[in-house]
């Protein structure tokens, strides 16, 4: 039987919620149904509502006053802009469908940063996952190291030379259980490491752009971590949201 993924309820009530807006059936300024109201009409809990005209909040779809409800802005000037988080565009990486190499699988001691991203003690052992990714002409332009308990690479095959086909995050998901919520990411500017330095082929004293994600749970706990470390001089980082 083919995976099918459903989007969560609270994702169904937002594009819902969207659609009406859109289509001017809640034009700019009208009130939206009371909370009590949408979680009767979608048949979930009030928290999934909530959760749901949060993140129209935070969009710009609509603005909430207290005690009054929820009023339609309309759709934001950059709804229909690309911009897709980074962390997320790795954990849907296929590996199958890009050019690069794996380097190396095995296991290595949790530097401090990748440590306190997984909330481990620094030196404990994970298993790591790395790959050097090739622009099309084949020049190297950036590594991903995936860090993650030695257990969960075995189950989900991680650990093993086969590409990772459709992406991380399907792959625990179809093969773990394991759901990742959101993620955190911390972005940084560092000299290279001695491997980055050999596999990038810059000198050992050029800037890298450090990108470190931890993917996590609806709880909030810690899946596991990537560190992607790109060539200074070929990347540039870029991102457009409202600010209300």
């Amino acid at each position: 039987m083919p995976f099918e993924y459903t989007p969560p309820k609270y994702a169904q009530v937002i594009a819902e919620l969207q659609r009406r807006i859109e289509s001017g059936e809640y034009p700019p300024g009208s009130l939206l149904p009371s909370e009590h109201q949408l979680s009767a009409e979608f048949g979930t809990a009030r928290p999934t509502v909530v959760r749901a005209l949060r993140v129209l909040r935070q969009e710009g779809w609509i603005d909430t006053q207290q005690g009054k409800g929820s009023f339609v802005r309309g759709r934001p000037a950059l709804a229909g802009v690309s911009s897709e988080r980074r962390g997320k565009a790795e954990l849907d990486r296929d590996e199958s469908r890009e050019p690069g190499e794996l380097v190396s699988v095995g296991t290595s001691a949790a530097p401090s940063r990748i440590a306190a991203l997984l909330g481990v003690e620094p030196g404990t052992e994970l298993a790591i996952r790395r790959r050097l990714v090739r622009q099309d002409d084949g020049d190297p332009s950036e590594i991903l190291t995936w860090w993650l308990a030695p257990g969960l690479a075995e189950q989900t095959g991680l650990g093993g030379a086969e590409p990772v086909r459709g992406g991380v995050r399907s792959l625990l998901d179809r093969i773990a259980g394991l759901r990742i919520d959101h993620v955190v990411e911390q972005v940084t500017a560092r000299r290279a490491e001695t491997h980055e330095a050999k596999l990038l082929g810059i000198s050992r004293s050029a800037p890298v752009l450090a990108l470190y994600v931890s993917a996590r749970d609806a709880s909030g706990r810690p899946v596991l971590a990537l560190d992607v470390a790109m060539a200074g001089d070929l990347h540039e980082l870029e991102d457009a949201y409202p600010v209300g």
